[in-house]
């Protein structure tokens, strides 16, 4: 396959996966579905936008950087055809170091957010939000889920979208790494598919 081909492959399964982060980011703003009363809380790994600016946009960059690649105008350079290409899979590396970086951070913050756990009312503070579990006991022990009074079922809640900020920040890791290969390929190699429609 063409390195411009996969990486236009590649570009393509980027941009959902940086739709889905935005959304579960903004999900997470509204604890159990509800709005919540004070900005206070909701859990504090919310307002770092791993997901939205981690693997939302900065991802969206080298996903576009990616699809433009295989269209890519490489008709000379120095009086050598492939130049231009092996210069457009090169600045891809970059792009996708840049896409690594951001979901590597939407993943850390994911990593954070379940250990911490969510905000929730407990029976001692039904008025402000606080952080009932440490160092991510309530992972092991569910018997601690009950000292969260509300609100809804916030720990499923927090649980399963940090879940899937974190194995969609992996899966784009590994999608940048991939690119990071390819674009070594293509750089060293040139792209198999020829220039100027050949």
């Amino acid at each position: 396959m063409c390195s411009g081909n996969f990486a236009k492959c590649l570009g393509i399964t980027l941009i959902p996966l940086a739709i889905i982060c935005v959304l579960c980011n903004i999900l997470l703003f509204f604890p159990s579905g509800t709005v919540a009363e004070q900005s206070s809380d909701i859990a504090n790994e919310v307002f770092y936008f791993g997901g939205i600016l981690g693997s939302g946009v900065l991802m969206i960059f080298p996903a576009l950087v990616f699809l433009g690649l295989k269209n890519n105008d490489c008709c000379g350079c120095c009086g050598n055809e492939s130049c231009g290409k092996r210069f457009a899979m090169f600045s891809s590396i970059l792009f996708a170091a840049a896409g690594a970086i951001g979901a590597g951070y939407s993943v850390i913050v994911s990593c954070l957010a379940i250990n911490h756990g969510p905000k929730c009312f407990t029976q001692t503070n039904t008025t402000h939000a606080s952080y009932p579990f440490i160092d991510g006991n309530y992972l092991t022990n569910h018997t601690l889920w009950d000292l969260c009074e509300g609100p809804g079922d916030i720990i499923t809640w927090h649980l399963t979208l940090f879940c899937i900020l974190l194995v969609t920040g992996l899966v784009q890791i590994g999608l940048c790494a991939f690119q990071v290969i390819n674009g070594l390929i293509g750089t060293i190699c040139g792209d198999c598919c020829g220039c100027c429609g050949e």
